[in-house]
This record gives structure tokens, C-alpha cells and sequence, in this order.
């Protein structure tokens, strides 16, 4: 890629940079002529600022065929941006500093180098794919077949994807918690996938530090919900990993405030609900299905009563209900339930059965419980 870029500077006489798709540098050339902050940080940071991102996604590279120009700004100096496209896919950009003899018979005469550095790009791009299945694998034999070789600490994300859209995403994000309109999407560097072909679900497998930020990005791609688990010293225990995504995912579909990405270890008591076989949440949600039959305000009032600890004024102020109609619900559950909310053990049921039939309730229509959403659509 170097090479690339130092023929390239040399053919156009020009100050280059290249950058993948999430603005990381990956080469540039020697300096020509004058130099502003914009070369002069990326180069010193290996990425572009926000703002200077902003500034560009704004002329519509993510999606352009050819060279675009930008003009200048104070303390900016005028560019050509090439996107570098494979296959009708942005996988960079080639920066080009314009004193203004950058014609466009001069961009054409090194159109063989862009496809060139182009193709390279995507073949890198889908060396990242790994086969995550076998090395997430509960067997030892099996991971070490799969010939998966990464350095801990590493954590598993597991992302639903619609069946229209499956695969690795390779367009700008398509969905609520997008981020910026436009902005292209680009896995970072040491981040492993595997879209499987039999189920409309990404593997990912990304170092400890940016599961979160990778989960909420494809999240954002895909418009749909994504679950991370706990991070992993030792690579080999990855699959534990994968298991507790896999967990977290069915919570993030359900459950609001997990939604639209949820992380094991912030899961709480979901952390236990979820490990439960559909027939152990039906039967605990079974302890509070009266309350359910009543409606959904007896429901969501006893469970917001639960969730603040039992106290009465932050529960009716909570609700926007006088305390007189809250103690009026309290007690009809009681009757209800048959259960004691003045007993910590009958509260503790109570508590515990609210949160199995979300996720019950949720699982069995496709629709949200009381503590959840909706799944985001595609």
C-alpha cells in the first residue's frame, strides 16, 4: 500500500494520504508543497477529527464513483477526494492536496493504481472474516480446528441481522442509533466476523476495549439488536464469551433498558432470567399472570414499585399517580397474587416473575413485554 501511495505522489507531483473507510491512516506520502493542520494531525494522530470527518462525509464520498473535489477553508487547504471502490463497495479514500493542477486527465492517468489499492483493501477487508462457529465451539478439538489465532484480552458480540441484509455490512449505517447520516462503516483493525449462512446472525470477535463501540456501530448498520459478553483474558475461553452474547442478545430484543445493545455484565438479574429454559420463565412468570390479565397498569405499577425499592413516594411520582390510587393498586394485587408484598420473600417472586414474563411475553408474540421493546426493525 506505501508503494502505491509513493507512486502515486510521484505521477501527480501531489501530497497523499489513505485512509480506510473509518478514516484511519494506513499510508501517506512525502510532504509537497505546502502542508495544513488537517494532513499535519492525521498523520500525527493516525485518523481524522470528528469535526474534519463531518466536514467531508458532507460532499458525499461515502457514496461517490470518482474523484471529489472539496475547496478550501481557512487553515484548510483545498482536496480531491478519490474514493477507492471494489465491486461497488467504499472500502477507503485517497487524499490528494489540490494547488489546482490536478486535472482531471492527470486523477485518470492513475486510475490503475487506485483500482489496485482499491482491491487491496477489499481483499483485506474480507480476510477478516474467521470461522467464529467452530472457535466459539464448547469443544476444545473443534476451536483448535477452526485455526482461529488472536491475542486476549477478547470479548464475543453476537448481532441479529435482518434476512434481507445479512452478512458483513459494507454501506453506511441504515438505522435509529446510526450515528452521523451517512457515515461509512468500517470494521477496525484486529476485529474477526463470521455471518454464518444458515441464520440471520454475525459472529464478531473484537478486542476487550472495542466490543461496546463495534456491537453499537453494527447495531446501528443493521438497525436490529446486539449482545455483548464478558471479556476473556485467554482467547481459548472466547466461547463463554459467545454464550453470554448470545444471552444478552434475547435480553436486548426484549427488555428497553437493555435495548438496543446489551452488555452481560451490566445485565443484572437478566443474567439469571436468561440462563432459564422457556419452560422455567413460563412457570415463574405464571406467579404474576394475574396481574398481567388485569392489564398492563397493574403490571407496570407493582414492577415500578418493586423496582424502587418498595418506596411510595418515588414510585406515585414516578407513575404521576396520588399515593392513595398507588396503595389502591398495591393492594389489589395482593389479592390478585396472593402474595404479601409486606414478605421480602413473596416480594422477591413477584419481582423475579415481572421480569420472566417480558422476556416470556416477548419470546411467545414477537412483541415487547412490559420492561422491553420491540425489536428495532430492519
Amino acid at each position: 500500500m506505501q508503494d502505491i501511495v509513493d507512486e502515486i505522489s510521484r505521477v501527480l507531483d501531489a501530497s497523499v494520504t489513505l485512509e480506510d473507510r473509518s478514516f484511519t491512516l494506513l499510508a501517506y506520502g512525502a510532504q509537497i508543497g505546502d502542508v495544513d493542520r488537517v494532513r499535519q494531525e492525521s498523520i500525527l494522530r493516525r485518523r481524522a477529527s470528528a469535526d474534519v470527518r463531518a466536514h467531508f462525509e458532507a460532499y458525499g464520498i461515502a457514496a461517490a464513483t470518482g474523484p471529489v473535489r472539496i475547496p478550501g477553508l481557512p487553515g484548510m487547504l483545498g482536496r480531491v477526494c478519490v474514493p477507492l471502490r471494489h465491486g461497488g463497495v467504499t472500502y477507503g479514500y485517497l487524499w490528494l492536496i489540490d494547488s489546482g493542477a490536478l486535472t482531471d486527465e492527470r486523477l485518470a492517468s492513475v486510475a490503475p493504481l487506485v483500482s489496485r489499492a482499491a482491491a487491496l483493501l477489499a481483499m483485506e477487508a474480507r480476510a477478516r472474516h474467521a470461522p467464529l462457529r467452530e472457535f466459539f465451539s464448547a469443544d476444545p478439538s473443534t476451536r483448535a480446528a477452526a485455526g482461529v489465532d488472536v491475542d486476549g484480552p477478547v470479548t464475543a458480540v453476537a448481532v441479529r441481522t435482518p434476512p434481507e441484509r445479512p452478512g458483513e455490512p459494507s454501506g453506511p449505517p441504515a438505522g435509529r442509533g446510526s450515528g452521523r447520516a451517512g457515515a461509512p462503516w468500517s470494521l477496525p483493525r484486529g476485529v474477526l466476523t463470521d455471518p454464518g449462512l444458515d441464520e440471520p446472525l454475525v459472529a464478531v470477535l473484537a478486542p476487550a476495549a472495542q466490543a461496546g463501540e463495534v456491537a453499537r456501530r453494527l447495531s446501528g448498520v443493521y438497525g436490529a439488536a446486539a449482545g455483548v459478553g464478558g471479556p476473556r483474558e485467554d482467547p481459548d475461553e472466547a466461547w463463554q464469551s459467545w454464550r453470554e452474547a448470545l444471552l444478552a442478545l434475547s435480553v436486548a430484543e426484549h427488555v428497553e433498558r437493555h435495548a438496543p445493545v446489551a452488555s452481560w455484565p451490566d445485565l443484572g438479574v437478566y443474567r439469571l432470567l436468561a440462563r432459564l429454559s422457556p419452560r422455567e420463565l413460563a412457570d415463574l412468570a405464571a406467579e404474576s399472570a394475574a396481574l398481567s390479565a388485569a392489564g398492563p397498569s397493574l403490571a407496570g405499577t407493582v414492577e415500578a414499585y418493586l423496582d424502587r425499592a418498595g418506596h411510595v413516594q418515588r414510585t406515585a411520582a414516578a407513575l404521576g399517580v396520588h399515593r392513595q390510587t398507588l396503595y389502591y393498586r398495591l393492594e389489589k394485587a395482593e389479592r390478585l397474587t396472593g402474595l404479601d408484598l409486606g414478605d421480602g420473600d413473596d416480594r422477591l417472586l413477584l419481582h423475579l416473575s415481572l421480569k420472566a414474563a417480558a422476556l416470556t411475553a416477548a419470546a411467545a408474540t414477537g412483541e415487547p413485554g412490559r420492561s422491553g421493546p420491540s425489536r428495532r426493525p430492519g
